[in-house]
């Protein structure tokens, strides 16, 4: 049976409310779940950001199935309060948690102050912040003197499983680089032909472990409602990589987009009134060669979705995927 997750949008959703969400989601049937950790929204249109790192606990000790989650180390968390974090869930739920680490973006990081590292900086101090926290769920007694300092860290309270270290990644470049130490590999796409030089780059390059993509989806009852939630719910997605990475404030992300055209809005989102069109579309995207896709409902309105078109979004998408490796 193919991995289909929910993905559990922080930016969006009251962290109570996401908690419901994730839960009936696996009521539903969702396999697993996957979140990333935002101090902010995108757009202020958004209106949300609860912290990950509380929810977490709450999320895995309400559910049964997986749940992973972004973590960005160096920056708001230093690398050993996330490791000891990583540790704490997988002690609590072996076997129930995955990181993926990625190198962060303007938009969580700037409240700490400083100069934003270019993204070749960035990408130097995950590398460091990855070998800590891994050295660390090791159970040794760490030391480190870099882009980061630790000083004789060790966790005391570790997981008899310990959770894997995924990486993220929206470009070959950092998904060729990340083969040499992720045990996964998470990207974001909405077409075959967007993610396929990821997967084939991380794979190339020596990448083992479940590569998993996240596809936002959008869907309501005519073409021009669709339309409106994306432009309400996900009027970012015009920004892409490299610039979006470099944006400091919501409303700074809802003045750069702009006002694109409905054209525009939707190369960011699988968006449709047919549902059809969505479960092709994200099947086509997973046929690459991912072993798990994470399906992003845009709305904030998740107790609607899962009560009404998500079991039939799964119900037709499982066929679809058969044959993939989980």
């Amino acid at each position: 049976m193919t991995f289909i997750g929910f993905h559990a949008s922080h930016e969006q959703v009251p962290p109570s409310a996401l908690l419901e969400a994730v839960v009936e989601a696996e009521r539903v049937g969702f396999d697993g779940a996957f979140s990333a950790d935002h101090l902010a929204p995108w757009t202020p249109q958004q209106g949300e950001s609860g912290s990950t790192l509380a929810w977490m606990g709450a999320a895995l000790a309400s559910t049964r199935y997986s749940i992973g989650a972004v973590a960005t180390p160096g920056y708001r968390y230093h690398p050993v309060v996330v490791a000891h974090a990583i540790a704490t869930w997988g002690e609590m739920f072996p076997g129930r948690y995955f990181a993926a680490l990625g190198s962060g973006e303007l938009l969580n990081e700037h409240v700490i102050g400083g100069e934003w590292p270019s993204k070749d900086e960035r990408t130097a101090r995950l590398g460091e912040t990855q070998d800590v926290i891994r050295r660390l769920l090791a159970g040794g007694e760490v030391s480190h003197d870099g882009r980061i300092t630790v000083d004789r860290a060790r966790l005391w309270s570790l997981p008899s499983v310990i959770p894997p270290l995924m990486a993220t990644a929206t470009s070959t470049a950092t998904a060729a680089w990340a083969a040499g130490w992720a045990e996964g590999l998470v990207t974001v796409g909405t077409s075959a032909e967007e993610v396929a030089p990821i997967l084939d780059a991380y794979r190339s390059a020596g990448g083992t472990g479940p590569a998993s993509v996240q596809v936002h989806v959008a869907h309501a009852a005519s073409e021009q409602a669709t339309s409106d939630l994306v432009r309400d719910q996900w009027l970012h997605g015009v920004i892409t990589p490299p610039r979006i990475w470099d944006v400091a404030m919501p409303e700074d992300f809802a003045g750069l987009a702009g006002d694109p055209t409905d054209a525009e809005l939707r190369r960011g989102v699988v968006a449709s009134a047919d549902l059809t069109e969505i479960v092709e579309r994200v099947a086509a995207t997973v046929a690459v060669g991912f072993d798990r896709v994470y399906v992003h409902e845009i709305s904030r309105d998740q107790r609607g979705y899962l009560a009404s078109w998500a079991p039939e979004l799964l119900r037709t998408l499982r066929p679809l995927l058969e044959g993939s490796n989980r």
